[in-house]
């Protein structure tokens, strides 16, 4: 059965319209909450074991080293992650050798100290390094398809390719914007790492489409090129969803069963994988054939 996809590209276009703009105004409204990697400071792990410390407990020694800003949150089964401005690595043995003084059983399992120049530092080139693999991506698709002129240049593929890229990532940025406001997950390096798996994951899905409305223009140069998109899309509907979908079930079982420290690698990731399909079905393909015919009916009113 062959689904006419063409005919509700608009219906798709209203829905992507609605979560971008909801996504932009979130990062309008609220920004993304930076993690250590960005704006410098300690991250310290411990593993309580049979102890029965609790987080208050824990926060009363840290103030007795002036530290009063820590945030304090548990880590995986029986352990806790200790969030705090750049701790000295003599300060952290002070604290170390108190907390296993003052609560037996308790050991530290992981320390991390970032400064505030590398922060900024790393934050600048993780955006460039995005840019720079947007950009990459167009100008290969460009090149991949430069025996394809008609009834659409080659460039406007990587164009198409961009946009639906850019889709991609605004959304798990946006969803990120609300979670850092409602429920304080920061963003860090894993974010990035996400992002930049997401494109290459979306452009790979996106691709498949393309690339065998390429083949059906050369095989079939006499149909119609709306005809000729649907049922490209059709053609490579079954492997775009059942690759999706197994990598979602891996992710959503990462997410209720791995560990704390991955949830937000993995929560963009699942986003990601979700409406980077999405867009491989609904909008890239779909909006190269609206500029066709804009190109089209521009031809009829000369």
């Amino acid at each position: 059965m062959t689904i006419n996809f063409i005919k509700t590209r608009k219906y798709a276009y209203i829905f992507s319209g609605i979560v971008i703009t909801a996504s932009i105004v979130g990062v309008i409204l609220f920004g993304l909450k930076p993690g250590m990697d960005f704006v410098g400071g300690s991250l310290l792990e411990l593993s309580l074991g049979d102890s029965k410390v609790t987080s208050e407990q824990v926060n009363e020694v840290l103030k007795s080293f002036d530290i009063n800003d820590a945030i304090i949150t548990t880590s995986g089964e029986s352990g806790l992650a200790i969030r705090a401005k750049e701790i000295s690595e003599e300060k952290h043995q002070q604290i170390i050798f108190k907390i296993k003084e003052s609560f037996s059983g308790v050991e530290e399992s992981r320390f991390e100290s970032v400064g505030p120049a590398i922060g900024q530092e790393l934050k600048n080139k993780s955006f460039s390094g995005v840019v720079f693999v947007i950009l990459g991506i167009a100008l290969y698709l460009t090149w991949a398809f430069r025996k394809v002129s008609k009834p659409m240049s080659s460039w406007k593929y990587g164009v198409v390719t961009i946009m639906a890229l850019l889709h991609d990532v605004i959304i798990p940025i946006g969803l990120f914007a609300y979670l850092g406001h409602f429920l304080g997950w920061e963003v860090d390096s894993t974010f990035i790492t996400a992002l930049l798996v997401i494109l290459g994951f979306s452009v790979h899905d996106t691709i498949v489409v393309l690339d065998r409305i390429r083949e059906r223009l050369r095989s079939h140069p006499n149909t119609e090129f709306k005809d000729i998109v649907n049922q490209s899309i059709n053609e490579t509907l079954v492997r775009s969803i059942n690759t999706s979908l197994t990598l979602v079930i891996v992710l959503v079982s990462l997410l209720v069963f791995g560990p704390v420290s991955l949830k937000v690698f993995v929560m963009t990731l699942l986003i990601g994988t979700v409406f980077g399909t999405y867009s491989s079905i609904f909008v890239a393909s779909p909006l190269l054939l609206d500029w066709h015919n804009l190109m089209e009916r521009k031809k009829l009113k000369k």
